[in-house]
This record gives structure tokens, C-alpha cells and sequence, in this order.
């Protein structure tokens, strides 16, 4: 049965038989708000990942339990939520958060109490630089960046972009990160604009792209404002292209017919893995009746990563942070459905990027992959 999450502070448990001994494993996410739809990934995958530790005997015969903690992607929210878990001596790791702004916010508080944690969506670059106990098995925002804009110039033969993005921390690094790239890759950016997470009006800006004639808009931001900017600029008349980042992969864009033809960047293709990742999808197809979205591939990651921690180190929240820093080679990787899972010094990893691109309203991989 679906339980409801009520807005932030309160939690929602997976249960567990009575009288046996629990560890907490806390996940930060938007449940509920315009983010709802990602932070549903996060916790599915979260659970499913609890759920499998726990058939098969838990950590070290304890049982696992997931404590999510809604934040709404709101750096204040996300600040108030990290105090509390960092005031908890139970917690020893915290998966979270998923907005880089939310992550930015929580990371000082975390610092300060010597809280491991793993993001397994925010891509900001500053995150990994500020903070030891900072770790994260997605790629980063300059990596994406500079993918997009090689993308759009070697497999788009795109020449002229145009730039629409968020005013957030993720979506301004992953438009710096472009505009750099785009320069070296023959590609000229011939505008760009601004809007905020509360705009529901792009008429004004869509007005003077059309004039530019760019060949397609690129637009680094998060779903529930790329669907209303792609129909706002059909109804203008404007027939470019629109791409973006991971941000934009939702299921929210299938509901919109005219954002056919979008393409954007996942960390996370089903069809790309082997029999580890068509496994995982089946069991959580068969739980959740939906496919997972990487939100939910890259936590049910994250959980894993957490749980071997745990399983070594206990209830050492520094024990825990030297665990995941000496997972510091592909030799030493987790192994999970995402890939190879390895950190570097500032607890970055290197993962691949790909394309999808919605074919018939539905996701699907795009043809051409970039290597």
C-alpha cells in the first residue's frame, strides 16, 4: 500500500519485524513539490535497495531502515533537515541530497559534524572541492557540460545554440560548462536568457530566439518549466531542436506532445548494462509497476555503497568516510547497476554520460552515442 509523505519532517520508514535491531540509513530528497516526480525515483530505489539488503540478512544480521526526509530541492529546507540528521548520533551516513543547491546548502552542516554523505544526482562541481565528507556516483556539471556541447557539434551537426536556463546553482555550472566547450567545438552560442524556477511565461524571451534562428535551444534546468518553455515556443512557431541535461529526464515531457524530438543526458540507460541492470529493472518494474529512471538506478547505488560502509565501519561516521575514500580505483569499485563505482580525491567519480531522446512519447535510447 502507497503511504503518503507529508512536507518536510516528517519521515517515512520501511518496516521491519518487530524486535529486531535496526540501522537507519537516512535519504534527503524533494517528496513532495514540483521535484516530487525525481525525489520518487530516489525513494523507490532506496527502498527496493533496503529491501534486497534485508532478505538477505541485513548488515551484518541488523536490519536495514530507510529514513526519508523531505526537502523540496529547497536549499532552506535542506539546511534544516541536515541539522537534524547531523544532530543524530544514529546516523553515521545520509544519502542526499539531490538538487546541487540543496546539496550546497546541507554541505557545511555536514562538514561540521563529520557526516559522510553520497549524493547520487547533484552535479555541481563545487561539491566534491568543499568537503571531505562529501561523496557522489554521478558525474559533475563540467563533465555534462562539455559533453552536451560535443554532442551537439559531432552528432547534432548543430551550428547555431541558443541558451535558455534556471537561475539555480546545477543549472548555471552546466551552462557555464557548455559555453565553454561550444567555443572549442565550432559551435556559436547566439543568445542566451534567464528565467527563475517560479516562471511560467517565456513568451518574451522565446520571441527574440526566434528571430536568432538557432538550430535547436538548449535548456539547463529541470522538467516542469522545459515543458512549458518547448510549448510555449512550438505556439510562437519557432521549429529548432531543444536538448538538456539530466535534469529535464522525466517522465513529466512524456505528457507533452510537443516535446517530441527532445533529447537530454542520463547517467543511466537500462539498455546499456548487462544482466546485473536488466535484473534490477525487472525487480523494480515488478515492485513499482513503472520503470526506474536514473534517480532510482543511481540511489539504489548509493544505498549499496552505504550498506557495505556501514557493514565495516559500523556506526564511525569517520570510520565510514575513510571506507568510501579508499574506494579509490577501478580495482576497488562497487559494482552496481549504474557501473563501476570509484571516487577520486575530492570524492567525484568518473561515470559515462549518454543520450535519450523521446521517440513516439515514449524514452528511448537515442542512435547516436557519443564515445
Amino acid at each position: 500500500m502507497k503511504k503518503k509523505l507529508m512536507v518536510l519532517g516528517l519521515v517515512f520508514f520501511l518496516a521491519v519485524p518487530g524486535g529486531a535491531e535496526i540501522i537507519k540509513i537516512p535519504v534527503a530528497s524533494p517528496f513532495t513539490g514540483p521535484l516530487a516526480s525525481f525525489g520518487e525515483g530516489v525513494k523507490n530505489g532506496a527502498l527496493l535497495k533496503a529491501e534486497e539488503i534485508n532478505a538477505g540478512g541485513g548488515i551484518n544480521g541488523q536490519k536495514v531502515e530507510i529514513e526519508l526526509a523531505d526537502e523540496l530541492c529547497d536549499p532552506k529546507e535542506a539546511a534544516a533537515v541536515a541539522t537534524r540528521f547531523a544532530n543524530d548520533q544514529k546516523s553515521a551516513i545520509i544519502i542526499g541530497h539531490l538538487c546541487s543547491s540543496a546539496t550546497l546548502a546541507a554541505l557545511p552542516i555536514y562538514l561540521e559534524a563529520k557526516l559522510p554523505a553520497i549524493t547520487p544526482a547533484s552535479t555541481n562541481p563545487v561539491i566534491g572541492k568543499s568537503s571531505p565528507y562529501y561523496f557522489r556516483n554521478v558525474y559533475r556539471d563540467d563533465f555534462q557540460g562539455d559533453f552536451l556541447a560535443r554532442y551537439a557539434s559531432q552528432v547534432m551537426n548543430f551550428k547555431r545554440v541558443a541558451i535558455f536556463y534556471e537561475v539555480n546553482d546545477y543549472a548555471m555550472g552546466l551552462k557555464d560548462a557548455f559555453f565553454a566547450q561550444a567555443r572549442n567545438s565550432g559551435l556559436k552560442v547566439v543568445g542566451a536568457e534567464a528565467y527563475r524556477a517560479e516562471t511560467t511565461d517565456f513568451k518574451a524571451q522565446l520571441a527574440k530566439f526566434k528571430l536568432l534562428r538557432p538550430d535547436a535551444i538548449f535548456i539547463p534546468g529541470y522538467a516542469p518549466q522545459a515543458t512549458l518553455l518547448i510549448s510555449q515556443a512550438r505556439n510562437l512557431g519557432l521549429k529548432c531542436a531543444f536538448f538538456g541535461g539530466d535534469g529535464l529526464d522525466d517522465e513529466i515531457m512524456l505528457k507533452n506532445p510537443e516535446a517530441e524530438g527532445l533529447f537530454v543526458t542520463t547517467p543511466f540507460l537500462a539498455d546499456r548494462g548487462g544482466s546485473i541492470v536488466k535484473e534490477f529493472v525487472e525487480r523494480y518494474r515488478h515492485k513499482f509497476s513503472v520503470e526506474p529512471n536514473w534517480f532510482a538506478a543511481n540511489t539504489y547505488d548509493a544505498v549499496g555503497l552505504a550498506a557495505a560502509a556501514l557493514a565495516v565501519a559500523g556506526n564511525d561516521r569517520e570510520q565510514v568516510r575513510g571506507y568510501l575514500a579508499a574506494i579509490n580505483s577501478p580495482e576497488k569499485a562497487y559494482p552496481g547497476v549504474t557501473g563501476a563505482t570509484y571516487f577520486d580525491e575530492n570524492g567525484d567519480c568518473l561515470k559515462a554520460a549518454f543520450v535519450k531522446i523521446i521517440r513516439n512519447g515514449q524514452w528511448v535510447s537515442a542512435e547516436g552515442q557519443l564515445q
